[in-house]
């Protein structure tokens, strides 16, 4: 049984909450997760810069020995997938896939409403998944490019964020979603005041499960999941660790013993 590590990478923190759910999921797995803090956000960027940055931090963690690479981040996910299926030795898998194929089964009205990056929203890459497992859904994207500095500086519970939110999701509210997808790993952290601007009735779908899922079916299939023993975790940083560990406890509700740096190729 294969003793190698799973390797997952965001643009910075919001790839906990996916990193969450695979220990939750695959408690027996050693894990190597690293947030590329010195680069967010790559919602913003262009895909050859979130293409050269996704290469450089997947060639980083086939170094460290990794069996697959989980990409926790929506943006890199719909720039720079192809391309490192195309270059890593190992598996790779993303997040848009299972998000998009649990918001179709979801959606009772056929409108759904995806929340993400500016770079998510114009790849398109949602709807086109949307529309594979129901093609007369009515899709609205919706770019929120304030949330995801709004996680990174723990800002969350601040007056700003209900006010944020409030602007973004009123496109949201006039379209009738009833099914929302939180397109960028970093949104679930705001699922609650998300949840309260939308109401009751709208579902929320937070892929960090479906992901989770998909990797151990992977897993499973190819022989290679862990199932005695339990998992390491160990962290890297493109910068400023010590803040990472501090906000990375945060979001866990878990201590990290250490955040290593590692800085990417300039």
């Amino acid at each position: 049984m294969s003793k190698k590590a799973i390797g997952i990478f965001d643009s910075g923190l919001g790839g906990l909450t996916i990193l969450k759910a695979l220990r939750r999921t695959l408690p027996h797995e050693n894990l190597i997760y690293f947030g590329d803090s010195a680069n967010v956000p790559y919602g913003s960027k262009s895909k050859q810069t979130v293409t050269r940055f996704s290469i450089d931090i997947a060639r980083f963690l086939e170094s460290q020995g990794v069996k697959m690479i989980v990409v926790a981040c929506n943006t890199a996910s719909a720039l720079a997938l192809p391309t490192l299926r195309k270059q890593c030795h190992v598996p790779v898998i993303g997040v848009i896939e299972p998000g998009a194929k649990k918001a179709a089964a979801s959606t009772k009205n056929g409108r759904i409403a995806v929340l993400g990056t500016e770079g998510t929203v114009k790849s398109n890459a949602y709807a086109t998944a949307i529309l594979k497992y129901t093609p007369h859904a009515r899709i609205k994207q919706q770019s929120c490019p304030l949330f995801v500095p709004l996680v990174e500086e723990n800002w969350t519970k601040k007056p700003a964020a209900l006010l944020i939110a409030q602007d973004y999701l009123s496109s949201v509210r006039r379209h009738r979603a009833d099914t929302v997808i939180l397109g960028c790993t970093h949104y679930p952290v705001l699922k609650k005041v998300i949840a309260h601007v939308l109401g009751p009735k709208v579902t929320l779908i937070d892929s960090a499960q479906t992901v989770a899922q998909a990797v151990q079916t992977f897993l499973r299939e190819n022989n290679i999941q862990e199932t005695v023993g339990k998992g390491k975790l160990t962290v890297y940083a493109s910068d400023d660790p010590a803040r990472f560990k501090r906000l990375a406890t945060h979001l866990l509700a878990d201590k990290i013993a250490t955040v290593y740096l590692k800085k990417l190729n300039a």
